[in-house]
């Protein structure tokens, strides 16, 4: 057996082990005087070294008390301690410099004999400073996910069922902080019933499988609105690969969704309106020659002869399928127009009175007209076929009757209203909205309104053209056109269009309205067979020379191989080779001063055309012999 150890070895022990411990220790006794306290208390409070004898504990800390940042609240607290030696007490003192000590007080027994108090204090300043910097880098990381509009979460997967947001994740989902009852059931009962399933079995396989958890989904708020967001997903396991939880991050992506649905709109619009323009070029070509050989055929057949009537309805049939081609044109953003300046406001208010007698009795038709003057550059004709279309759409939403109101305005579009409504730009717009109050439209049937031929319409009671053009009339502008409808509250058509600078003067020359005559030599080209046959048959009996060409290279052939004058160009727009423009600048230049008319439709082509420097004529296809002569001797003429 080993001997006890001495008095004197058991104080030695006591002393080594009152030095080696990591917090500043004071001992006092039941007068308050300082029995002991360790070197490490001694750095603390930045005393002396030597601990016994010291005196009573006030003379001791005379010193540090004022050193404190509340020196009068640590004097309160110490007199409550000194006044009770049995309790216990922990609080914290906080220095001017900086430091902070976590203070514990006990009292010192012996047996069961209480002798006076341990005084224990803990250097927690490096504890602090880390728990202030995490908390720093959570408020950033909260601060962050804020601006990004990513949230984030920890779903646990030992069995308990919890599930943790950040705050961006409550505000994503609409739910104030606190009030998220922290479960996977709680979450799934936000997710879309039609997007349920899919979420689950994601979250299952990235469980089981740990397969990547990324996936689009849509969520619906408390307040019922429904918003698209955008999940992934780690999970995180135990050594043993067992899962222990899964950390994800939430973004909401509904105005992204939003844009993305947009684009493909447009881009679809963009795709028909070129198919649209492709089909009504085709069918301008063959009503041209329906419409022209029908009106030469007039002109040899007798009033009293049994298939006038026959051939009169053939060119009144052409005439018909011709406005179709128009509308198709429109649509496509092709049609050839002449744009003035024209106020707004003047043609809105015309054009209702003509709708109160067009929409009937039980149709109550309201102006609500700007102040100042509305200049628009535009066709005003077809503004006001756009606003007929409107009006009609909107009487048949309106079978029991109702109110259409028409207002203008000139209105602001600041950013976020633009970023909402893509493409279009933030700028200074005149505003038409066509309002009525009748039945309304579902978000499926708003979202097809402007494709050419989608109509919601009885079989045979609409060609599903009018939106469409109306969507074309805009876009020829430079406007745009937004629908807001709802089945509870009617329809609203805004129609922006960018403020005219000043008034310009119409592109082509008035034709005159007179017939005539001619000797001239006209040089034809035109690649349809039909219609230069058509062309040719008109403008044979006139008397006139024809050098007819397939192509522009044929016809700069036939022109060079020429030795007399050519009094007149006559070209298609669009050939193969060489376009009608391209043989009106050769020409131009190979004889200055020939006169031109170029046949088409086409927006684009016409833009080419008044970039040439001599007098450009334009006729649109279709056209009757009547027309055609009428354009040619007014052009020869000037």
């Amino acid at each position: 057996m080993t001997d006890r150890p001495t008095h004197e070895e058991t104080i030695a022990l006591l002393e080594a082990t009152l030095e080696a411990t990591h917090d500043g220790i004071l001992v006092l006794d039941l007068d308050r005087r300082v029995i002991r306290y360790n070197r490490l208390l001694a750095e603390m409070l930045r005393l002396p070294c030597e601990g016994i004898g010291a005196g009573t504990v006030d003379e001791l800390l005379r010193g540090v008390v004022s050193e404190l940042e509340d020196p009068e609240a640590f004097e309160r607290r110490s007199k409550e301690l000194w006044s009770d030696f049995a309790a216990q007490s922990i609080d914290v003192l906080r220095f001017k410099d900086g430091r902070v000590f976590e203070r514990f007080v006990a009292p010192h027994r012996i047996g069961s004999t209480i002798v006076g108090q341990v005084v224990s204090l803990r250097d927690i300043g490096p504890a602090l400073e880390t728990a202030q910097a995490l908390e720093q880098h959570r408020a950033f990381l909260e601060k962050a996910q804020e601006i990004g509009h990513i949230g984030s979460w920890v779903a646990e997967l030992d069995g308990s069922d919890r599930l943790a947001w950040s705050a961006e994740s409550h505000r994503i989902f609409g739910v104030p902080i606190g009030q998220f009852e922290g479960s996977s059931d709680a979450f799934f009962a936000f997710v879309h019933s039609d997007d349920r399933a899919s979420v689950r079995a994601a979250s299952a396989a990235a469980t089981a499988d740990g397969q990547p958890y990324d996936i689009e989904h849509r969520v619906v708020r408390p307040d019922g609105t429904v918003r698209w967001v955008h999940q992934r997903a780690a999970i995180v396991g135990d050594p043993q690969g067992r899962p222990l939880r899964m950390i994800g991050s939430v973004q909401d992506i509904t105005e992204r969704r939003l844009l993305e649905d947009q684009l493909r709109q447009s881009q679809k619009m963009e795709a028909i309106g070129r198919l649209a323009g492709g089909i009504a070029h085709d069918l301008n070509n063959a009503l041209t020659a329906i419409a022209g050989y029908a009106e030469l055929a007039l002109g040899e057949v007798a009033a009293d002869h049994a298939a006038r009537a026959d051939v009169e309805e053939i060119r009144r049939g052409a005439e018909r399928a011709g406005s179709v081609t128009r509308q198709l044109l429109a649509f496509s953003r092709k049609g050839l127009f002449e744009p003035r300046v024209f106020d707004l406001n003047e043609t809105i208010a015309a054009i209702s009175r003509l709708l109160s007698r067009l929409l009937g009795a039980d149709v109550k038709v309201q102006t609500q007209l700007a102040s100042a003057t509305l200049p628009v550059l535009g066709d005003p004709g077809q503004v006001e076929q756009a606003v007929i279309n409107l009006a009609v759409n909107a009487r048949d939403a309106m079978p029991g009757g109702g109110t259409l109101v028409l207002a203008t305005s000139l209105e602001t579009v600041d950013e976020s209203f633009a970023r909402s409504h893509p493409p279009m730009p933030a700028s200074v717009y005149i505003v038409l909205r066509v309002s009525d109050s009748g039945h309304g439209m579902s978000p499926e049937t708003a979202a097809r309104i402007f494709e050419p031929f989608f109509t919601t319409k009885d079989v045979g009671k609409g060609t599903g053209l009018g939106l469409s053009m109306v969507y074309g009339t805009l876009k020829q502008i430079g406007g745009f056109i937004f629908v807001d409808s709802d089945i509870t509250r009617g329809t609203t058509f805004g129609l922006y269009f960018p403020p005219a600078a000043a008034p310009t003067t119409p592109g082509a020359a008035a034709v005159r309205d007179r017939e005539g005559h001619g000797h001239e030599t006209l040089l034809i080209a035109e690649d349809e067979p039909s219609v230069r046959n058509m062309v040719a048959s008109a403008l044979r009996h006139d008397g006139y020379h024809l050098l007819l060409a397939g192509s522009a290279e044929e016809a700069l052939a036939l022109a060079d191989a020429h030795d007399g004058p050519i009094d007149l160009l006559l070209t298609d727009a669009m050939m193969p080779g060489k376009s009608g423009v391209e043989l009106a600048n050769l020409m131009t230049a190979r004889r200055p001063g020939i006169p031109v008319i170029i046949m088409s439709g086409y927006t684009e082509e016409t833009l080419a055309v008044r970039g040439l420097n001599d007098p450009i004529a334009l006729l649109q296809k279709p056209f009757t012999p009547r027309e055609l002569r009428r354009r040619i001797r007014a052009v020869l003429d000037r």
